[in-house]
């Protein structure tokens, strides 16, 4: 048992050991109640992805939820750029960074760089020198590749399921309270009860007419690109 403790917290190895550690409280304490980090901040980021989508939100709120659980569509960000996709776009959608959870792809990234490393110095005796070294780093490129072929069937499986990891609710024609101010393109933030839970969604006014803060409003449509819902006035 020292031993292998003397392994995994070895000069080479301790750096993935503690990352690994972190990912897995994190999902540990997400798996057990979830984590709900409210943020309230002011996001107005000109993306580089060329898409019909304005992240602009204007007093609205983040959940630390949403941002771990971000899955951006490969067909949404190919299909709508009228502008070559970049190495980093293209290193992000070949090694399945999109089109899954993205937590999910970094954490089994992160374990499968770390047990190739593991193994590697264990049998040959290098946890502790800078051989080892140049076996961890070695092993970076490699274990996207095995990644990649684990992590592609799961594509299939999240593509059923929403950020919460239930069957997709029908957000249509519901009603939902506003957790922040739109108007025009300005996107914000919604809460929605359906099912008996309640839902954070991204809407945007439907008339591009103001809606304020606490208002009711009516979910109209989705948006082409399934990342937001269209909402007006429940009192028009």
């Amino acid at each position: 048992m020292n031993q292998l403790i003397d392994i995994l917290f070895s000069e080479v190895n301790i750096t993935l050991t503690l990352l690994l550690i972190l990912l897995l409280v994190y999902w540990v304490i997400t798996m057990i109640g979830g984590i709900d980090f409210d943020l309230d901040i002011d996001v107005d980021i000109d993306a580089d992805v060329d898409m019909d989508f304005d992240p602009s939100i204007e007093g609205g709120n983040l959940d630390f939820e949403d941002i771990s659980n971000t899955e951006v569509n490969q067909d949404d960000v190919i299909g709508k750029r009228r502008r070559p996709l970049k190495w980093w776009q293209i290193f992000l959608i070949y090694f399945n960074f999109v089109g899954l959870p993205f937590m999910f792809t970094f954490t089994c990234w992160i374990f499968i760089w770390w047990l190739i490393t593991t193994i590697l110095t264990t049998l040959t005796f290098t946890y502790d020198n800078f051989i080892g070294f140049i076996i961890m780093i070695a092993a970076f490129f490699p274990a996207l590749f095995v990644n990649k072929l684990f992590t592609s069937p799961f594509k299939s499986f999240f593509k059923r399921l929403n950020k919460d990891g239930d069957a997709p609710v029908d957000f249509l024609g519901r009603e939902a309270i506003l957790l922040s101010n739109i108007t025009e393109d300005k996107m914000g933030n919604a809460e929605v009860k359906a099912e008996g839970n309640s839902h954070s969604i991204y809407v945007k006014s439907l008339d591009k007419k103001p809606l304020s803060y606490g208002s009711t409003v009516l979910i109209i449509k989705r948006s082409a690109d399934h990342t937001y819902f269209l909402v007006q006035s429940y009192n028009q």
